[in-house]
């Protein structure tokens, strides 16, 4: 029992941890290339600053889902009475 509930603290600073780390990757690859983008063509600045911050959402919507799945598994116990 208190194995399963030890692998289970491990799963869930797994699932946070790499989560978190992705989306900081996704988010500074995206932000870098919406500069590169806007320096070489300024006048399409707007449309592109509009689509980064609706990616930037999904992004850090992603993550959420993983931290919320990991919640459950923290306090929900669905492995264990």
């Amino acid at each position: 029992m208190m194995t399963t509930l030890g692998l289970v603290a491990l799963a869930c600073g797994l699932i946070i941890g790499l989560g978190a780390i992705g989306a900081c990757i996704g988010i500074a690859l995206m932000g870098g290339k919406y500069l590169e983008a806007s320096a070489r063509q300024p006048e399409l600045m707007n449309t592109l600053q509009t689509k980064m911050f609706l990616l930037a959402g999904l992004i850090d919507a992603a993550f959420l889902i993983g931290v919320g799945i990991a919640m459950l598994f923290v306090f929900a116990k669905p492995f264990g009475a």
